[in-house]
């Protein structure tokens, strides 16, 4: 009887320690509750105000860390770079860097969503990711 309880203490410690392995966070969501922008998104109105206030600072993405969002080089960085997919917006690596689907969210260290940026950057996207 004694054999048993050893037997069926090992099977359930094991069944236990492999349970436990299992239960590990491979991805993070980040659910949108912005309002779906409607309006037509201009980017050098829209966009380069928020980039150059959020995201083109001094040890983040001014030229020291690609890509380069300066208002003068915003644009061709990011389609250079090929962070924007017109075809499947929400696949766009800028916007899965924004909504932190990708990786931490950004901007980094500042307000989740700043300015709304998460639903302007995808409705630009969705719009055709035009130099306007």
């Amino acid at each position: 009887m004694s054999k048993k309880k050893i037997v069926l203490g090992l099977l359930l410690v094991s069944s236990l320690m492999i349970l436990v392995n299992s239960c590990t966070k491979t991805t993070t969501v980040v659910e949108s509750n912005a309002v779906a922008v409607t309006t037509t998104v201009s980017f050098s109105k829209d966009i380069v105000p928020i980039l150059t206030k959020s995201c083109a600072l001094s040890g983040c993405h001014a030229g020291s860390i690609a890509p380069n969002l300066s208002s003068a080089t915003a644009y061709t960085s990011l389609i250079n770079a090929s962070l924007v997919n017109v075809g499947t917006p929400e696949n766009s690596d800028v916007y899965l860097w924004l909504t932190g689907k990708k990786a931490a969210t950004m901007p980094l260290g500042s307000a989740n969503n700043p300015s709304n940026i998460n639903a302007l950057m995808l409705a630009w996207i969705k719009q055709g990711a035009k130099n306007n």
